[in-house]
């Protein structure tokens, strides 16, 4: 009678036996399944691995080291954020979708907005000044997405150094944001006809000297990573994808741009002034993960040339309103930054509560009811530092939506890791992963 090992059951299926490794000793294992006439392991991967971005379960087909296949697990992170925009007004609905891709807050609610806005029928009257405040925001999002991107998947494959560098230029930008609009992440900034205030004094000077501060911190990981001989052999040639396959599974963002197509809808399909902006489009020919990470580390400069432009227009346009001029859509109606945080300023609560009722009434009306939306549906679209995001917004003419989808590129881009992975070795799993910057709030939104 043969010894069971406690380690390594096993149970007859249609398939073959099946062994469920525990712990134990490997040798003893391999020796179980020795006799059998092949040799194929099945491991999970997650969903609560270093190296999945979040809760992602990879469920691996192994032959040795080998990976036969791969498929993604998700829904471990699932929060009804879309379900539950159906039960808030349309402004409340900014703050749910600002916790989606949480790496990236500011295209949730960009992509958003513009939708409900397009509905409205306001897109022309959004203020400039907000529009220049939006495009500087998204730009300083997309800083601090490729640093967590960047830092994180140099740390995956052993490198710890470049993430200290990268998480340091991300405190830069993530106190911008605090400066701005009180909060460091989910901030629910900008809303529907615009953004929620204006910058606070002073701010133009500070973002100034972060962008130069920025500007020469970034050489500290190009330093250390461009050309490091140990991260070629990690990435060169790793995640292997082109553009037929990029294209065929719906890829957008740096991993579709490593083919070397320069998709970017900031250029193909402008919005919020884009347009009236100078930048590259970076790309590569690569297609692996060591041109994606040269994509990411090359953009990072264009976000700045677009932060130094709009800070330009933004000096030009001093004082010019921030929110669209119909009181029945801008609300809250006017917001500060004070000693205790974020609320309605000090001069406006005097109006309402001391000299107008009808402002009062309004008021109460528009911030416990919200604003009417006319019916129908669109789509707009934003490019996130992870690729095309989209709002599918439907209104039934209420005060709320009617229904709420997004196209979350980390949702469709997870569709590329069986792509990269298969046919080779378990441990270039880690960079191909890293390689797409999955965000799995943004997948089980």
């Amino acid at each position: 009678m043969s010894r069971i090992d406690p380690y390594a059951p096993s149970r007859e299926t249609t398939e073959g036996t099946v062994f469920s490794v525990t712990g134990g000793d490997w040798d003893s294992f391999v020796q179980e399944i020795g006799s059998t006439k092949e040799e194929r392991v099945v491991v999970n991967m997650g969903p609560q691995h270093p190296s999945t971005h979040g809760v992602l379960r990879l469920i691996l087909e192994l032959e040795g080291e080998t990976v036969t296949e791969v498929r993604c697990g998700v829904g471990y992170l699932h929060t009804g954020i879309e379900k539950n925009m159906e039960f808030r007004n349309w402004t409340q609905g900014t703050t749910f979708v600002t916790r989606m891709d949480y790496l990236g807050p500011l295209f949730n609610e960009t992509a958003y907005c513009l939708a409900v806005e397009k509905l409205l029928g306001i897109t022309n009257d959004v203020p400039e000044r907000a529009s220049i405040i939006r495009v500087m925001m998204m730009e300083l999002n997309r800083i601090s997405s490729h640093m967590v991107a960047l830092g994180t998947g140099a740390l995956e494959l052993g490198a710890i150094t470049p993430m200290f560098f990268a998480f340091r230029e991300r405190e830069i930008v993530l106190d911008l944001f605090e400066m701005i609009s009180g909060l460091r992440m989910n901030m629910a900034y900008i809303r529907p006809g615009g953004v929620k205030l204006d910058l606070p004094e002073g701010a133009i000077p500070k973002i100034r000297d972060a962008v130069t501060q920025m500007r020469k911190n970034f050489k500290d990981n190009t330093s250390l990573l461009v050309g490091n001989a140990i991260w070629l052999k990690r990435t060169q040639g790793i995640g292997y994808l082109d553009l037929a396959g990029a294209t065929t599974l719906g890829i957008t963002g740096p991993v579709l741009r490593s083919t070397g197509l320069p998709w970017d809808l900031r250029k193909v399909q402008p919005y919020c002034g884009y347009e009236n902006y100078n930048f590259d489009v970076i790309t590569a020919d690569t297609c692996d993960v060591y041109g994606r990470f040269l994509i990411r580390m090359n953009e990072l400069e264009q976000s700045l040339r677009i932060i130094e432009q709009a800070l330009d227009k933004l000096e030009k346009l001093q004082g010019a309103p921030v929110m669209v001029a119909d009181k029945k859509i801008a609300w809250p109606a006017q917001l500060a930054l004070g000693s205790d945080g974020l609320g309605n300023s000090l001069n406006h609560i005097r109006e309402i509560m001391g000299t107008s009722m009808e402002s009062l009434i309004h008021h109460f009306k528009l911030v416990t009811e919200g604003f009417h939306v006319p019916a129908g549906q669109v789509y707009q679209a934003v490019e996130s530092a992870r690729g095309e995001l989209g709002a599918h917004v439907v209104s039934d003419g209420g005060t709320r939506p009617y229904r709420m989808h997004f196209r979350e590129p980390s949702f469709n881009n997870l569709q590329a890791t069986a792509a990269m992975s298969e046919g080779g070795m378990i441990a270039d799993i880690i960079g191909a992963v890293a390689s797409i910057d999955p965000v799995m709030g943004g997948v089980d939104r």
